[in-house]
């Protein structure tokens, strides 16, 4: 009885182990540039474009300043994304950071779409915030 409850025990810490793997972002998206916070700080300073990815309610609640909004999940189309950025001007997508698929996926869209010039900032808005940098809310 013993030796079963071990072996249940490792299981189970396996499969937690990889579900919680599977819901983390990919570590970089080819064709897209990786870019960490603090290089997204910098990005953010010189002017590049910002694009939250997150739901509208996120969005809301704190973004990177001037950052446009398209949801990965609602809105996030070839045509509405042209009418942010051109195809090669560089854009800096996000969203709440490594445990958000959003930006990874699109990314992948925009990269199919004939996107060239984009830095993906895996670690999101959260980690933005932790080392606090500027951030604007949406007051109701």
């Amino acid at each position: 009885m013993r030796k079963f409850l071990v072996a249940l025990l490792i299981a189970l810490f396996f499969i937690v182990t990889i579900s919680k793997a599977d819901n983390l972002s990919p570590e970089s998206v080819e064709g897209a540039r990786t870019v960490s916070t603090e290089t997204a700080k910098l990005l953010f300073d010189k002017g590049y474009f910002f694009l939250d990815v997150r739901g509208l309610s996120d969005y809301r609640m704190g973004h990177v300043p001037g950052a446009y909004h398209l949801s990965v999940k609602s809105d996030f189309d070839e045509q509405k994304l042209s009418v942010i950025v051109k195809k090669d001007q560089p854009v800096v997508m996000y969203c709440n950071g490594t445990s958000c698929l959003g930006s990874s996926i699109a990314i992948e869209k925009a990269i199919g779409w004939g996107w060239t010039n984009i830095f993906y900032y895996r670690e999101g808005i959260k980690d933005w915030n932790s080392k606090g940098y500027p951030i604007f809310a949406i007051r109701p």
